[in-house]
């Protein structure tokens, strides 16, 4: 099969495209022909090797694994014996470590349940990661509620689109931060109000949220707080990628310690792949509450190029490989 590799870290160059073995589905697993893929800002870091400290986990001296690409979505092509809720010929979307190739294998009960009908392979390759993301983020660590206020710092990226939509599902008054170029789209996805912040500085306004949640990391936890109410809690997903050392965790970290007093609270998370969430997100898609939004696609062999673009920061939504 076609899978795109890597033997060290480096530039997107370092990604080449190769035909290696085509895995086989164990007991347990499903084999899924992968028909989509999509590019998320941990894959830059996976493929840069940065931050620096992240190397105990990701490989000292060159990646620990040669495969890339988590999310997928695609027809399931063979299953293992053992295996019940999965047939051949269904359309399933999820996630996978080396989904940036032709087959991946994911075990049963992991992060992979059936696509939306009302979705395209493409549209539901965008979903896993940054979704789970805005989910995980407002839902559990903010524990948003109906009726409360929350600021989206960075409305307009893969993971901003979709907080948006899961904050408004969630029943909360949604502000979304963005530049000029994003407000209209920002505004169609359900943001009752929007900041342009190349206009407006949001840390000056006399609004008050209950829930900030922070895909930028553009400002300082002084600055934030200004228009946090007494018990809000600032949900962290996302940084500028900072130096090579400590990479986006430089912001994180002086944020949370400069919030460890007082009533307001800082905290920083990375989504984790559930079943029940995708299933989740399955029913907010499939009820067309949450919509992906689709900034370029690239082909399996233009990958560099995808990164290239991820790299810049400023892709209106998701960035998708078809394979």
């Amino acid at each position: 099969m076609r899978a795109i590799v890597r033997s060290a870290y480096g530039s997107p160059d370092v990604l080449e495209l190769k035909e290696i073995d085509k895995p086989g589905a164990k007991d347990e697993e499903v084999l899924v022909r992968v028909r989509a893929a999509s590019v998320n800002p941990a894959d830059w870091y996976s493929v840069t090797g940065t931050p620096y400290v992240a190397r105990p986990q990701m490989g000292l001296r060159k990646p620990k694994s040669t495969r890339t690409g988590v999310d997928f979505a695609g027809t399931v092509e063979a299953v293992g014996a053992n295996v019940t809720q999965f047939q051949p010929g269904d359309e399933v979307f999820g996630g996978r470590d080396g989904a940036f190739a032709e087959y991946v294998c994911v075990r049963e009960e992991r992060a992979v349940v059936p696509k939306p009908t009302n979705l395209t392979f493409e549209q539901a390759a965008a979903v896993p990661v940054a979704a789970l993301t805005a989910l995980q983020g407002l839902r559990d660590k903010a524990q948003l509620q109906p009726g409360q206020k929350v600021l989206i710092n960075g409305a307009s990226g893969g993971v901003g689109t979709f907080a948006v939509q899961v904050a408004k599902a969630l029943g909360a008054e949604v502000t979304g931060v963005c530049s000029t170029r994003n407000v209209d789209i920002v505004r169609s996805l359900g943001a009752d109000h929007v900041v342009d912040y190349t206009k407006e500085d949001f840390t000056r306004s006399d609004q008050r949220y209950d829930v900030m949640f922070d895909v930028a990391g553009s400002r300082s936890w002084s600055e934030c707080r200004r228009v946090l109410n007494p018990q809000a809690t600032l949900v962290i997903v996302g940084a500028p990628k900072g130096n090579r050392l400590m990479g986006p965790l430089s912001h994180i970290v002086k944020v949370r310690l400069a919030a460890v007093r007082g009533s307001q609270k800082a905290v920083f998370f990375i989504a984790k792949f559930n079943k029940a969430d995708m299933l989740a997100l399955r029913d907010l898609l499939e009820a067309g509450k949450v919509t992906p939004v689709i900034d370029r696609s690239y082909e399996l062999s233009e990958i560099a190029d995808a990164f290239r673009y991820l790299g810049e920061g400023h892709a209106q939504g998701k960035i998708v490989i078809t394979v």
